[in-house]
């Protein structure tokens, strides 16, 4: 790991911290990430040589920014809260280190250390099916839950659900194609804040930026290198999350993929990662055990009341898992609320289920009398 290079500077530089010192290394810093910033590969090069920024300007022949563009841009990032995180500073993520083609700056909104966090990238389509939904949330809280920080690039769709689905059991990392002041899409401004809050929100990119098609593709490089791992809800036949994929290959990142029906064309990318060796995802448990999470064993599983129908005990084996709305369990269950009816009414004369004010189902392990029917 390279030593910082002035030992008096902080991990990481506040744009509101008013030091001379702190102010000047901002500056170059600032500088040099408006000249090298789309040219990461040589600006990692004149970084590994050492001497920070101001040193890497010097070799490169390049000048900084003028007074008044750095102090609009400082402005730009203290308005919004960013910090910035130096290529030279011990809190560098160390999966982005090892890059050809590290970013030499990272403006980090929120807690940096999630950036060092085991991670799973989860990406996907910006127009995603239910069933992508779904997964991309049973994936997001499960990864959450086992303390996997979710990694993604904070777009429509996959991406979205991905990070909701994350925070709320753990933390979740969104990665932009945009200046670190500029969220985009806007619509998802209110789940920046909250990234902010449990996990970070990064940019490799100058204050200002606007988002543009070709940053994209530098921006998924850095979505594969921080994780662990890929995770390829779902894509059509041309997809940037396809694009993640590859650059994980290149990055040496396990990919996985989630199976979809061949018709979809939502599943089309993703078949085809699977057909070119992607590993399948069959289920967030599954997920996790090839990842190497090995939960502790809870409790044994509570036993279903006896006297119970084959359905009804199906049934209440959903509920008792978690509580569920009438809807939820009919489309888990593939009956119509409708048809519930009898299932709900004999698990009720049981004593083994009730409805809670807001209307979602829960278990009890036994009548309430310790009878078997209730009766």
């Amino acid at each position: 790991m390279l030593e910082p290079s002035d030992a008096a500077l902080p991990e990481l530089l506040d744009p509101r911290d008013p030091r001379p010192e702190v102010r000047r290394a901002l500056h170059d810093w600032l500088s040099l990430q408006a000249r090298l910033a789309f040219d990461p590969v040589n600006a990692t090069a004149l970084l590994s040589a050492g001497g920070g920024a101001a040193a890497a300007l010097e070799r490169a022949g390049l000048r900084c920014l003028p007074p008044p563009t750095l102090e609009r841009r400082r402005a730009a990032v203290a308005r919004v809260g960013a910090r910035a995180l130096p290529f030279d500073s011990p809190a560098y993520p160390p999966r982005l280190r090892r890059l050809r083609d590290a970013p030499p700056l990272l403006w980090v909104r929120g807690a940096a250390d999630a950036l060092a966090t085991p991670a799973v990238a989860v990406v996907g389509a910006r127009a995603p099916t239910a069933y992508g939904r779904r997964v991309a949330r049973d994936l997001g809280r499960a990864l959450g839950e086992a303390g996997r920080v979710v990694v993604s690039g904070l777009a429509r769709g996959i991406d979205a659900v991905a990070h909701r689905a994350a925070l709320e059991a753990g933390r979740s990392v969104a990665v932009l194609g945009s200046g670190p002041d500029v969220v985009y899409p806007p619509e998802n401004r209110a789940l920046a804040d909250a990234l902010c809050g449990r996990g970070a929100v990064v940019s490799e990119f100058p204050p200002g930026t606007p988002p543009r098609g070709v940053h994209f593709p530098l921006r998924n490089r850095l979505i594969s290198a921080l994780a662990e791992a890929v995770v390829v809800v779902e894509a059509r036949q041309r997809s940037g999350s396809l694009v993640t994929a590859r650059l994980a290959l290149d990055q040496g990142v396990d990919v996985f993929a989630v199976p979809g029906p061949i018709t979809a064309a939502t599943s089309r990318g993703c078949n085809r990662l699977l057909w070119d060796g992607a590993a399948p995802v069959l289920g967030a448990a599954e997920l996790l055990a090839e990842l190497g999470h090995h939960p502790e064993p809870g409790p044994p599983e509570a036993a279903a009341p006896e006297g119970l129908s084959g359905e009804a005990r199906a049934c209440w084996r959903l509920v008792e898992r978690e509580p569920l709305g009438r809807d939820e369990l009919g489309r888990r269950l593939g009956r119509a609320p409708a048809a519930l009816a009898p299932l709900l009414l004999e698990l009720e004369l049981a004593g083994c289920l009730v409805e809670d004010r807001d209307g979602r189902l829960r278990t009890l392990a036994r009548p309430p009398d310790g009878s078997e029917n209730g009766s």
